[in-house]
């Protein structure tokens, strides 16, 4: 994927849920929500303080993550569903 993003934005790939509740009963398609957990594919340098000073990213590629439900903005890149997102709509790291 040739896809760098910009300043403190992150590339991610929702992760899906699961098809049954704890329950046992299954989910139909029509009633799913989309994810709010995802993977970092790509993520770019950071962002800058006034005098210049680069503040690193808190995520890396490969980290798992839980974001807000109306967070970033959708995209498709080779045929592929993922998000753009600043790194402030990221809600914490999943370890």
């Amino acid at each position: 994927m040739a896809f760098k993003p910009l300043h403190d934005r992150v590339l991610v790939r929702r992760v899906e849920s699961d098809e049954k509740t704890k329950g046992g009963l299954i989910i139909p398609d029509s009633a799913k929500e989309k994810p709010a957990e995802g993977e970092v594919i790509a993520c770019g340098e950071g962002t800058r303080k006034d005098s210049g000073e680069l503040i690193e990213m808190g995520v890396k590629e490969g980290d798992r993550i839980l974001f807000g439900k109306w967070s970033g903005t959708e995209v498709t890149i080779d045929g592929e569903e993922l998000l753009i997102m600043k790194e402030s709509d990221i809600l914490g790291i999943i370890s």
